[in-house]
């Protein structure tokens, strides 16, 4: 039968067969990314005692390699085979994930294989995140990619929605160990997936050489208003905000004195938000643009900030889906104006910066988190959390809210001309 979608519709990327294969594959690994996540979470603090300062650390590990090599990771995107280079990443992810669920179901399990095994999780995602991003265009195409984006990130939070729920449940009946093998056995799907894909159906354009180098991607971003404004929003509302992972961690030990199915119950509740964010988004493209992020990044601040004062952990759990609609909303809109306003020619570099942007700043935001509450609690953390993307945004509209229009020519040559001639 016939797979029939409007080709203005909400769907309309489900016309492409290679986007019909891929989609659900990643539906089934966002879920064992979550699972994971909360699983990863939990055995750190069940491992110290209920260290905010170790949860941080741990997070830094993780996000560490995207620092490192996401830059390097775009270079990549934009010189081989993207679709070989994601079965790699996939390979090596899951492989680090089912070594950490055998060790944690034979209890052999010790802090130091989390924290080695969070770094080559880390590190598969360093490459796999800008070749990911940058595969997009090539599965649906320019035209719909505004669309894929937003549906992609409707894919990772309906991830988000069922994966904490099925791993607090797991953890509360059979330890942490069964999520990350679920997660392990998840990648398989998308591995399948990647050898199905019609390589002949590729949207691949005809474009123009850059030199191929990394200096050249952040030169092109540097003479880009519109796009490092973004950028600057989405490293400080990543860094400082978007945290819930450790927050809902230490409000549910520390504050309430909840278990691991409550801690689960809260990802579900931000999803829960963030999906709707995410499917929402994908009827607000007509107001995309750099202004309506910088608005966002307001938005999202003060629902943080709000956060921390709320007493109970009903009026907790009732904000967090306000946070994650507006944190997705704004996520999404950057995703996709940086991506679709960038030159074909150097999009993966310019991803691999966007990725190093909104995830590399977590192992020092991580760390200043778990130390900060151990210092002063969690609730003023998270306030201060709030405060400092919402001052940042404040400052960036008034200062470049006239200085963001997309320039008419957005090729690599005409706006380095533009730069050299100035």
């Amino acid at each position: 039968m016939r797979f029939k979608v409007k080709e203005d519709g909400n769907l309309r990327s489900f016309r492409h067969r290679n986007f019909r294969i891929l989609y659900p594959a990643n539906a089934v690994s966002n879920i064992g990314t979550w699972a994971q996540r909360i699983a990863q979470d939990w055995l750190v603090l069940e491992l110290t005692n209920n260290s905010g300062t170790y949860l941080g650390l741990v997070t830094a590990v993780q996000f560490l390699p995207i620092l490192l090599f996401s830059l390097h990771g775009g270079k990549f995107a934009d010189r081989f085979n993207k679709r070989k280079a994601l079965i790699l990443t996939n390979v090596l992810g899951g492989s680090s994930s089912l070594v950490l669920g055998i060790l944690v179901v034979t209890g052999y399990v010790d802090l130091w294989h989390v924290f080695l095994l969070a770094g080559v999780l880390g590190l598969s995602n360093a490459i796999d995140g800008p070749v990911r991003q940058s595969f997009t265009t090539e599965i649906v195409g320019p035209d719909d990619l505004p669309n894929a984006v937003s549906l992609n990130s409707a894919n990772f939070n309906a991830g988000r929605l069922i994966g904490p729920a099925v791993s607090g449940g797991l953890i509360a009946a059979f330890g942490t160990g069964p999520s990350f093998l679920v997660n392990g056995l998840s990648y398989l799907f998308v591995i399948a997936a990647l050898f199905q894909l019609n390589e002949k159906t590729f949207f691949r354009q005809d474009q123009k050489k850059s030199d191929g180098n990394i200096r050249e991607g952040i030169k092109y971003v540097r003479s880009r208003p519109d796009i490092y404004v973004v950028l600057l929003i989405v490293f400080f509302i990543s860094t400082f905000g978007l945290n819930f992972q450790i927050f809902n961690a230490l409000m549910a030990t520390k504050e309430f004195g909840l278990g691991p199915a409550s801690f689960g119950l809260m990802g579900t509740f931000v999803a829960i938000g963030s999906f709707t964010g995410a499917v929402g988004s994908a009827r607000l493209e007509r107001f995309r643009s750099t202004k309506f992020v910088i608005k966002g990044g307001i938005v999202f601040s003060i629902s943080v900030i709000v956060l921390s004062v709320l007493p109970t952990f009903t009026t907790y759990m009732i904000w967090l889906p306000i946070c994650g609609v507006s944190a997705l909303t704004t996520l999404v809109s950057a995703n996709s104006i940086v991506q679709t306003s960038s030159d074909p020619a150097i999009r993966g570099r310019v991803m691999g910066l966007y990725l190093l942007i909104f995830m590399g700043g977590t192992p020092f935001g991580s760390p200043f988190i778990g130390l900060m509450s151990e210092l002063i609690g969690i609730r003023p953390t998270i306030a201060i959390c709030g405060l400092i993307p919402l001052l940042t945004s404040i400052v960036i509209w008034f200062t470049y809210k006239n200085r963001v229009t997309p320039p008419t020519d957005i090729s690599v040559t005409a706006v380095l001309k533009r730069v050299d001639r100035n």
